[in-house]
């Protein structure tokens, strides 16, 4: 019996050092070095203070602010712990009436905008977390910011087109504009 429980508990604690501690380590000091604003979880410093973070979307809904996709978590919004999506299929009736009912807010939050409401600002992503929006969902959405804030609707666009993401190495994935960062720009115009 020892000569078998030997080798097996001396394998479980060399096998326990390498995935357990080694490995970890290692990752996470990749990590840092190559991605260290990630690493850090994308947190967005104001005077020192986090606001946010760049990499999980935020729950805006004041007319002032641009709004992001909405999110399957529950009960909260955007709650990482909760993170998944709505498992709603296109024929579910659930997602039919979610949908028109965010239509509706939208046309009531700025009854003036007959543009067709682009389909990330009301369906949620796969994760219900994304912190991005679509450029024409950022777009659609500027003149009530602009005119929350009273501001000229130009500027509000342009700071729009300045914090546009492009694709990255130009042609994986789409643009895309992250809410957070572009409410803390808003922040700063006059």
């Amino acid at each position: 019996m020892k000569n078998i429980l030997r080798p097996v508990l001396v394998l479980f604690v060399v096998l326990t050092l390498i995935t357990g501690v080694a490995y970890p380590l290692v990752v996470t000091g990749v990590a840092q070095a190559l991605f260290p604003d990630q690493a850090a979880g994308g947190l967005i410093l104001r005077d020192g203070k986090p606001v946010g973070a760049s990499l999980i979307g935020q729950n805006f809904s004041d007319p002032k602010h641009f709004w992001g996709r909405p999110s399957a978590t529950g009960p909260m919004p955007y709650n990482a712990a909760a993170s998944s999506g709505s498992n709603l299929g296109p024929l579910n009736p659930a997602l039919v009436d979610a949908v028109k009912g965010r239509v509706e807010a939208l046309r009531a939050a700025d009854p003036g905008n007959t543009a067709p409401v682009p389909v990330d600002l009301v369906t949620a992503s796969a994760s219900g977390l994304d912190p991005h929006i679509s450029p024409a969902a950022a777009r659609y959405q500027a003149a009530r910011v602009a005119k929350a804030r009273g501001l000229a609707p130009e500027k509000v666009l342009a700071l729009v087109e300045q914090q546009t993401e492009k694709p990255l190495a130009g042609f994986l994935g789409e643009s895309r504009v992250n809410v957070l960062k572009l409410n803390l720009a808003l922040e700063t115009l006059r």
